[in-house]
């Protein structure tokens, strides 16, 4: 085990034994965890849940309804995720994208092989590396680490990465050290966002993190 496999372990194991399992992605189908990724975009995810709740008690949460929604319509119904009207478009660029590329079967595009579907999903108006591999870790369960702010914090602070290091370059850190495992990416993410909400903010809080005993 060479040094950044040692760390990484060692600091998803610290958060395990804090923190426990996550059980991300709270969603019920494939769609709706493609609505959350889009939806969770610069926000919180309290907010998200609520625009779904309006989306489900509304019969949009399929992708033939939300297809066919106007836009102006289908943002009044996300408002809580907040930037409502942009969040609109982006989400009926990909519920496009899936009705034109797959007919709207989501079955068939869980078939399709992990590099040509991030392409496609990147490929989306709207929708950048975090969007598409947490669409393509929680909705189609590929081993894809999921790189976000909270990522960089941590790692960055306990010395592992440069301050330049782009989103490629960090999401490499962890898959080409770290067994690819989706079990373990899924967990691993959600923790490193719990510690990052609690501890590793913009001004760090270490008293008390899991990792303080980790750092350089």
């Amino acid at each position: 085990m060479n040094r950044f496999s040692d760390a990484l372990t060692r600091i998803y194991n610290r958060l395990v034994e804090a923190y426990g399992p996550q059980h991300w992605w709270p969603a019920d189908s494939v769609l709706e965890v493609m609505v959350g990724a889009v939806l969770t975009q610069n926000t919180n995810w309290q907010g998200v849940e609520k625009a779904i709740a309006n989306l489900n008690k509304n019969g949009l949460l399929s992708l033939d309804k939300l297809h066919h929604r106007p836009i102006e319509e289908l943002a009044e119904f996300i408002k809580p995720a907040g930037y409502f009207n942009l969040k609109a478009r982006r989400l009926k660029n990909l519920i496009g994208m899936v009705a034109e590329a797959y007919g709207g079967d989501l079955d068939a595009m869980g078939q399709m092989e992990t590099a040509q579907l991030r392409q496609e999903l990147l490929s989306v108006n709207g929708v950048g590396p975090e969007t598409a591999d947490s669409i393509l870790l929680y909705a189609f369960h590929r081993p894809i680490f999921v790189v976000d702010t909270y990522t960089y914090r941590v790692t960055s602070r306990h010395g592992l990465i440069e301050e330049e290091v782009n989103y490629q370059a960090l999401q490499d850190l962890f898959m080409h050290h770290l067994p690819l495992d989706v079990e373990m990416f899924n967990e691993y993410h959600a923790l490193l966002v719990r510690v990052g909400k609690l501890h590793c903010k913009r001004k760090a809080r270490c008293e008390g993190c899991p990792l303080k005993p980790l750092l350089p």
